[in-house]
């Protein structure tokens, strides 16, 4: 019996159906079985193609998407049913992740079963423009641990999709009234109101395609007024369930309110809609229920009230305050604009300054990574060149004392923009920025590439969402020099941003720490970190994924302290695009696990590091300069390697142990292998490969030939990766 049916429905919709079933079928995951319940006969012979791995329910033409699934559902023998529509997608291991995860729920641990599997989606539009879903953020604060939804309303919020949710199939066979229903978005909701218990997982599992509205049919009043019933008919499910009442009751007066105001409703209809949604919100309203504050408050105000005039009236007034809060900005933008460009174009005129350095990094966020290493050194060897850093308002309080600095925007910003002689960033620059002939511009960038980066993006839509490519080339053509770690990163960097630059494979100046810290360095990074002597400090660093919404923790951090022990310290350190990183405060509290996710510098954070757990981030590649141990966590790489693209197989050249579970990590801990004499052979490798320039004078190199015009045969040459003796570990410094 498998564990779990994919059950894919509908007719072949723009021929998606064949896409989907190439990506189950080229691969088939284990103890997961495929059932089309196939609408039509284009549909039917698409299905049949894929034969004999795929179970085939023919349907006729004009099936509804309600009954195919029941159909469906009729043939599956899994354990837990998938609902997957034949216009949607599933990333690369979906099923695998899901059945996986349905395995656990099934191991018996005396509750009551869980009934509905919740997980996260990417949404396409119909020119395939992939953006996140907002439910990563609420399917990771509840946690993988099953409970009622009462303790989990929130989960009521996520997107109401048969296709995010798997339903466990006794629960299926024993409310099949509940799922028979055509509105999607009601069945979907009907089901997580009747389940028992619920549990998340919060990896995305799902591809969700967003037909142009232009296609659809028209919609009718009765449609508007089909949302109302839908609420109406859910509340019911609810029961007693104070929690789960409320979150319910919020959903419908938003979804009232929002369908009212931005809905091009005829007038008798609007009327009549209003009417019916303020008895709605009257009659349903839970006990002692609180508005909310501000505008929302007053809006909920109205409708309960059925006060409709006075809605419109409301409406009209945000209308034109709206337009001329706009047309203000606007005014103010031009003349800022016009101020800023005639600054700037004066600051061109004046000769360029042979001694003015501009750096920065991270998009402004002040002093770090290879710039802040370069001007270091800069201060060291060519003290008569001056280093202006360009940083953000808010961070401009967090820089070392003494840092001269300018906020981008500012008239001393463009000044110092136009007559630098040197600009140093590991991003690029604002468009506006030009380029001087006689001004030299470095490109340090951030990482070692594993994802696609500039126009290899192209063909990931995730991941391209915003770019302009003709924008960022020229941009590129701006620079002059760019710096790399290794061979891997200059072929990447040439290719990914074609132009004339000079590469300079001189390694990463931030990495240079990795070679000159002394034990006293690594002892005192780890007791500003509070970590004892003799606890073994893990670092666990994830990057961001450009599917997802937000930060979202990848492995339960509260039960892997557990397993690891009183001895073991977690340093969690959040990708920068999210900030601090949300962990339960008795952890936090108790030393089990640190938030570093705003500790800066980061090498000082690997320097304390006894191991480090990444899965996608550039943070390996540095961390490898060590020679300690490194364990990759890759639970979604085919999703990640699908959505986002990469240079190469990490799972075949990876830099120690790899683990696709957390009970897979855990055990690489417990039984010695994150050090072992594979994981020791594997990181050698790697670091052949990866570490090929860092040997800690990759700032001194820069500084000569860049800022001093010293030619290439005068640098310190680059010393054999076998030669060089990274920081001592933090046994060897407390020994």
């Amino acid at each position: 019996m498998p564990q779990l049916s994919v059950i894919v429905y509908g007719s072949n919709a723009q021929g998606h159906l064949t896409e989907l079933l190439d990506s189950l079928t080229a691969h088939p995951p284990p103890g997961t079985e495929v059932v089309v319940a196939a609408v039509g006969d284009w549909a039917r012979e698409t299905a049949e193609g894929h034969a004999p791995g795929v179970i085939v329910v023919p349907l006729p033409d004009g099936t509804g998407d309600a009954e195919a699934r029941t159909a469906g559902a009729a043939r599956a023998s899994g354990h837990w049913l998938h609902f997957v529509h034949a216009k949607d997608g599933l990333p690369a291991g979906a099923p695998r992740l899901i059945a996986e995860r349905t395995a656990e729920l099934d191991a018996p641990d005396g509750a009551d079963p869980v009934d509905v599997l919740l997980f996260d989606h990417v949404s396409t539009d119909w020119q395939g423009a992939g953006r996140p879903s907002a439910d990563g953020r609420r399917l990771a604060a509840a946690g993988r641990a099953p409970r009622p939804l009462d303790e989990a309303a929130d989960l009521l919020r996520l997107a109401p999709l048969f296709g995010n949710r798997a339903l466990r199939t006794a629960f299926w066979q024993a409310h099949e009234e509940l799922h028979t229903e055509a509105d999607e978005p009601r069945a979907a909701q009907a089901a997580l109101l009747a389940a028992g218990r619920v549990a998340c997982l919060t990896q995305v599992a799902y591809e969700h395609r967003v037909p142009r509205p232009q296609s659809l049919p028209p919609r009718t009043p009765e449609d508007r007024f089909a949302l109302i019933e839908r609420y109406e008919s859910l509340f019911p499910l609810a029961g007693d369930r104070r929690a789960t009442h409320a979150v319910l009751y919020d959903l419908m007066v938003r979804d009232l309110v929002t369908t009212f105001a931005r809905e091009d409703l005829p007038e008798q209809v609007a009327r009549e809609f209003f009417r019916r949604a303020s008895l709605a919100a009257v009659r349903l309203r839970p006990e002692h229920h609180r508005r909310p504050a501000g505008l929302d408050g007053i809006r909920h105000a109205l409708l309960e009230e059925g006060a409709y005039t006075r809605y419109r009236a409301l409406q009209a007034a945000n209308r034109t305050r709206r337009a001329a809060r706009t047309t203000l900005r606007t005014r103010k933008r031009q003349l800022g604009t016009k101020v800023r460009d005639q600054q700037y174009r004066r600051a061109l005129s004046r000769p360029v300054n042979p001694d003015l350095a501009v750096f920065a990094a991270y998009w402004n966020r002040g002093v770090s990574c290879n710039p802040a290493a370069i001007a270091a050194k800069l201060g060291e060897l060519a003290p008569h060149i001056r280093p202006v850093w360009t940083v953000s308002k808010k961070n401009a309080a967090l820089l070392p004392p003494g840092t001269d600095h300018v906020i981008p925007g500012s008239r001393r910003y463009w000044e110092t923009m136009a007559t630098a002689k040197y600009l140093t960033n590991n991003v690029n620059f604002p468009n506006a920025v030009v380029k001087r002939p006689d001004a030299i511009h470095l490109q340090t960038h951030h990482g070692t590439p594993l994802k696609r980066m500039g126009m290899d993006q192209r063909d990931y839509p995730a991941a391209a969402q915003g770019l302009d490519f003709a924008a960022l080339m020229a941009r590129v053509d701006r620079w002059d020099y760019s710096l790399s770690a290794n061979s891997h990163s200059t072929r990447m960097w040439e290719r990914a941003y074609p132009s004339r630059y000079t590469s300079l494979d001189y390694g990463y100046p931030r990495n240079d720490v990795y070679y000159t810290a002394t034990a006293a360095d690594v002892r005192a990074a780890r007791e500003r970190l509070g970590i004892a002597p003799g606890q073994t400090a893990v670092l666990y660093a994830p990057t961001h994924r450009d599917y997802e919404a937000g930060f979202t923790p990848r492995l339960d951090l509260a039960a892997l302290a557990d397993r690891l022990g009183e001895n073991t310290v977690l340093l969690v350190r959040a990708h920068y695009f999210y900030g601090a990183a949300a962990q339960p405060a008795a952890l936090r509290r108790s030393g089990r696990i640190i938030d570093v996710s705003v500790y800066d510098p980061v090498e000082e954070l690997c320097l304390a590091a006894d191991a480090l757990v990444t899965d996608y981030s550039s943070i390996m590649f540095d961390y490898a300069n060590l020679d300690r141990p490194i364990v990759v966590y890759a639970d979604d790489w085919e999703t990640y390697r699908t959505t986002r693209g990469v240079y190469f197989d990490l799972m075949a050249d990876h830099p120690g142990q790899v683990a696709r579970t957390q009970e897979e990590l855990t055990e690489i801990f417990r039984s010695g292998a994150w050090r072992d004499e594979c994981a020791a052979k594997a990181r050698a490798a790697f670091r052949r490969r990866f570490c090929e320039y860092d040997d800690g004078r990759a700032a001194e190199r820069v500084v000569r030939r860049v800022f001093l015009g010293e030619p290439e045969e005068a640098l310190p040459p680059v010393l054999p990766v076998e030669r060089r003796t990274p920081a001592p570990t933090p046994e060897e410094a407390t020994a």
